[in-house]
């Protein structure tokens, strides 16, 4: 698969003027966002809850998850997304739940981020 990076402004959900940008890579093999811890502690951003990861290297981690709002480079409007506190000198990572958030498909061929159409209930219940 082609990597590539997109632009992303993350803010503090509470305080948007409390924010930076910086380039991320889409990873898609990613649940949540990766975001090193210094860079959210910077702009205020709190923990909400604890996450135990597995690493791309198969280590296990317990890490902190937060909350932010993302806007994406190319794409409309800003979404509240989970991101988890990274050690310092970590990738930034945008992962599968900011790109579900955002309604998007990554098209490695094109490096681009593009739209898909969201299934609303996929079960159908019987009377």
């Amino acid at each position: 698969m082609g990597m590539f990076k997109k632009r992303v402004r993350l803010s503090n959900s509470r305080y948007p003027d409390r924010f930076f940008e910086q380039d991320f890579w889409i990873d898609t093999g990613a649940l949540y966002s990766f975001v090193p811890e210094d860079c959210l502690e910077g702009i205020d951003v709190e923990p909400a809850v604890t996450r135990n990861l597995i690493l791309a290297d198969r280590r296990q981690d317990t890490r902190l998850l937060g909350f932010c709002d993302l806007q994406i480079e190319g794409l409309e409007g800003r979404m509240p997304c989970p991101v988890v506190f990274a050690p310092k000198g970590s990738l930034f990572l945008l992962g599968a739940t900011a790109l579900e958030n955002f309604g998007v498909e990554v098209d490695p061929f094109h490096k681009e981020l593009k739209p898909i159409l969201a299934v609303i209930g996929g079960f159908l219940a019987s009377a």
